[in-house]
């Protein structure tokens, strides 16, 4: 794969353009990622509403019936309900890992098993998320994670 990297003249827009023979799955990915980085999710804090790029929020976590955005540093009330994320176009980086929890795939820096085929994902924020067995196969896929032959 060649890439190319250009200024464009002054007063002209930033432009990316993408040739290939096919759009291949890393493609895909590669755009969706260029995406979400530019889409962005409204929340809440105690005093204000922000908003935050969908490619600095690490997971989703609802609790009491609330749902809230942790970034590497904070946490925020979003009024979207964890099925509604799940379904955001926008949010194709991440994968729901519990009944409670939607993690950035890309936010994963090592993963490791637990007991009864459970998984810990430790995140680049140094924060730990327990992967429940049932949604195990799913992150994997998300993650290229093959099964080891034995």
């Amino acid at each position: 794969m060649k890439i190319t990297i250009e200024t464009p003249a002054p007063g002209a827009e930033d432009e990316l353009i993408i040739r290939c023979r096919a759009l291949s799955p890393a493609v895909k990915r590669l755009l969706q990622q260029i995406e979400a980085g530019e889409q962005k999710i409204t929340a809440y804090t105690e005093k204000e509403i922000v908003t935050l790029n969908a490619g600095e929020i690490f997971y989703f976590e609802s609790v009491d019936n609330r749902v809230f955005a942790y970034t590497e540093k904070n946490v925020y009330e979003v009024k979207q309900k964890l099925y509604e994320l799940e379904a955001d176009p926008i949010l194709t980086d991440f994968a729901r890992i519990s009944k409670s929890v939607i993690v950035g795939a890309s936010k994963i820096a090592a993963v490791s098993p637990l007991l009864n085929g459970r998984l810990e994902a430790k995140l680049k924020n140094g924060e730990c998320v327990i992967i429940s067995r049932q949604y195990v196969p799913i992150l994997k896929k998300k993650l290229g994670i093959k099964e080891r032959t034995k």
